[in-house]
């Protein structure tokens, strides 16, 4: 479970990273990452939010995909920058992948969003 400071819970923080143009975006097999820092969280913690659409699969595949990516997303909060709230949105493919791929996933579409933040600053 991700901590409380650390989740995305309301529609209009899903919106504000989802509709910005602003934004970047990494993307990768199995994930699309969406990362956009609102003005005044410099220090905050990064939050992170999921959107397991019905495309992955029916109810029980979606929720085990979002207890996957919460969980590895867990394990990746140091690595990911203050301040940034980001979506995690799941492709297709994503409800039949293993948790490690889904963990390199992620590193994949970490590591792209944070590179087009780079060339951004």
């Amino acid at each position: 479970m991700l901590p409380a400071r650390h989740r995305l819970r309301s529609s209009a923080d899903f919106n504000a990273v989802l509709r910005r143009r602003d934004r970047v975006d990494g993307s990768a097999r199995f994930v699309v990452v969406h990362a956009y820092r609102a003005p005044g969280r410099d220090n905050a913690p990064c939050r992170v939010g999921f959107v397991v659409s019905k495309t992955v699969g029916n109810a029980v595949i979606r929720n085990r995909t979002k207890r996957r990516l919460r969980e590895q997303c867990r394990a990746r909060l140091e690595a990911l920058r203050p301040g940034v709230d980001y979506v995690v949105r799941a492709r297709a493919a994503a409800g039949t992948a293993s948790s490690a791929e889904l963990g390199v996933a992620l590193d994949e579409a970490f590591g792209r969003a944070d590179r087009a933040w780079g060339a951004r600053v």
